[in-house]
């Protein structure tokens, strides 16, 4: 059995045909699949998913585009969702410092200081509900880990991590793990490599955070859970381990850290 632990099928992209997008994961041995909250209605979405679909699994936060959004309502409404059933983890929350490096035309992007401060309420609901977070890192990975070095006993996975080897040390050091999506696939991805070969199997999910990033030989489509076996086979290979020794060992990672 593999799991995709990052998904957004609440996405218009599957609105024609989710029925049969799982239908497709199920026949590839994809058996369970965490879809992902970037803000409350995807939050909402997800566990809508969750209560409706046996294999989906849902979680909730407020992504850094999204920080603008935190006040006491939105914040009552995490609260409420994190007391259902399936839902098992606060996520994708983080940092996100690309567009502010960008043209002016991203003035509206949420500023660090905002970021932050939204970042570390969200840390503190995971410390409340004892959920699992999920670390959305993007040019800001120092302010990432210094303030998670104020959480102790914090537990999670920086999803979609691309980051080198000295970065993933710092990350396991954390007690986080680390989950890989089908950009491990593309040509010429070394740094991924590296990191994959050196890291201890143990401490790997895999994702698909489709729609996007599609691995290969399916780049340029819409991406599904199904080809998350195609991640784990990119890590099979990497390593010099079976298709199945992966399999096991992220499922095994999985079901630990979200409980499922």
């Amino acid at each position: 059995m593999f799991i995709d632990t990052h998904a957004h099928l609440d996405t218009n992209e599957y609105k024609n045909d989710l029925t049969a997008t799982l239908m497709r994961a199920k026949a590839a041995g994809v058996e369970r699949i965490i879809n992902v909250g970037v803000d409350v209605a995807t939050s909402k979405k997800s566990w809508e998913l969750a209560r409706k679909y046996p294999e989906i699994y849902a979680t909730v936060g407020l992504h850094p585009e999204s920080a603008l959004d935190l006040n006491i309502e939105t914040q009552g409404d995490l609260i409420y969702f994190t007391q259902q059933d399936k839902v098992v983890a606060i996520g994708e929350i983080g940092l996100d410092y690309y567009y502010l490096k960008r043209s002016s035309q991203y003035a509206h992007y949420p500023k660090r200081e905002q970021q932050i401060f939204c970042f570390e309420q969200m840390l503190d609901l995971t410390m409340e509900t004892q959920l699992p977070a999920i670390i959305h890192s993007r040019e800001s990975d120092n302010d990432i880990l210094a303030i998670l070095k104020g959480y102790s006993g914090i537990r999670g996975v920086f999803h979609c991590f691309s980051g080198n080897y000295d970065l993933a040390c710092k990350v396991l050091d954390l007690g986080f793990a680390l989950s890989f999506t089908g950009n491990i696939t593309f040509k010429k991805n070394t740094t991924a490599e590296e990191v994959i070969k050196k890291v201890p199997l143990g401490s790997i999910m895999i994702e698909t955070d489709c729609p996007y990033l599609s691995p290969e030989p399916y780049r340029g489509r819409r991406n599904e859970p199904t080809y998350v076996v195609e991640v784990a086979r990119k890590i099979a290979e990497i390593k010099g381990l079976s298709l199945a020794q992966v399999e096991a060992e992220t499922t095994k990672k999985a079901k630990k850290l979200f409980g499922i």
